[in-house]
């Protein structure tokens, strides 16, 4: 009968000397009460506890965690926008009683200050400036943060506005505008390419027409030179300046009939291509020459006239 009564000590007496041993992970710290008050806090490790007396209350997580909050609220400019403000908190070590004792739910406590300092930040800004400073949000919201948590043995290691969102119609607007803004820069390049082109296109043909003027003025200059020697020769030979010019007409003559007969791709030019055409070329040459002549002596004797008058006046 002995026996039958041991081995149930013996088995009771087996669960109790293990359960006088625990083990807290790395970066855990477990929370130990004594018939329900507060008794200590263990570190990572193996842990001794009073089996009965001693009990395991609960574990504190001592890693960095992050606690993601949506915040919907209303710019200065009455535009609707969702933040994203991601916060970065840790259970400070020596604290760890404040932090399993005085809050029940840690991220609700974290949510209702986030949403409080966005939705007294935001409203005071456009949404432009919104997403221009959205770094002062992230440091208003750590600021009022770490003021109230660390009484609670939380510390704030970093906030964060991760998203900014505004209403569908609001962005779709603003692509709209940025748009309309890029277009406009696009057209003003084109238009100044567009004048560059047209003011290389107006330069170059400017110093085609010079080029080409100077040319014509180089090609009379030495047809009048050629044609000044030309007469010079046949001077020399006894015929005399009327004669030379009338022959020096007809051979130019001719010689440009040659040269339309040559080219084959010509277009039709009817000449005159009578004996007489080239004392006749000559012959009006002559009388425009003197007709010319006379005009300005007229024009001269004109001028000298009105000069006088003017004078005796």
């Amino acid at each position: 009968m002995g026996y039958v009564f041991f081995i149930p000590l013996f088995i009771i007496g087996f669960f109790l000397f293990l359960s006088i041993f625990f083990i807290v992970k790395q970066q855990t710290s477990a929370i130990i009460e004594r018939f329900g008050r507060f008794a200590s806090t263990r570190s990572s490790g193996l842990q001794l506890k009073i089996p009965i007396i001693d009990r395991i209350a609960g574990r504190i997580n001592l890693k960095i965690q992050q606690l993601d909050v949506i915040v919907e609220t209303k710019t200065k400019d009455d535009v609707f926008v969702r933040l994203k403000i991601s916060v970065q908190y840790q259970v400070i070590r020596e604290k760890v009683y404040d932090a399993f004792y005085k809050l029940e739910n840690p991220h609700d406590q974290i949510t209702s200050y986030v949403f409080d300092v966005v939705r007294a930040e935001v409203p005071k800004m456009k949404l432009d400036d919104v997403f221009e400073r959205k770094d002062d949000i992230a440091i208003a919201v750590k600021a009022e943060l770490n003021e109230a948590m660390i009484n609670y043995g939380y510390d704030i290691i970093k906030t964060l506005v991760t998203d900014i969102d505004p209403d569908p119609q609001v962005k779709a607007a603003m692509n709209r505008i940025n748009a309309s803004e890029r277009e406009k820069i696009a057209a003003e390049y084109e238009a100044e390419a567009e004048r560059i082109k047209i003011v290389a296109k107006a330069r170059a043909e400017a110093e085609s027409k010079r080029l080409q003027g100077q040319g014509i003025a180089d090609q009379r200059r030495e047809i009048a030179r050629g044609l000044e020697e030309s007469v010079e020769v046949l001077n020399n030979v006894g015929i005399n300046s009327q004669e030379a010019s009338a022959l020096i007409v007809v051979t130019q003559h001719y010689d440009t009939l040659q040269s339309i007969g040559e080219e084959s791709n010509s277009n039709l030019i009817l000449l005159p291509n009578t004996p007489q055409a080239g004392s006749d070329m000559l012959n009006n040459m002559i009388a425009s020459f003197s007709a010319s002549n006379q005009i300005g002596e007229m024009m001269k004797e004109q001028n000298q006239k009105n000069k006088n008058n003017q004078k005796e006046e």
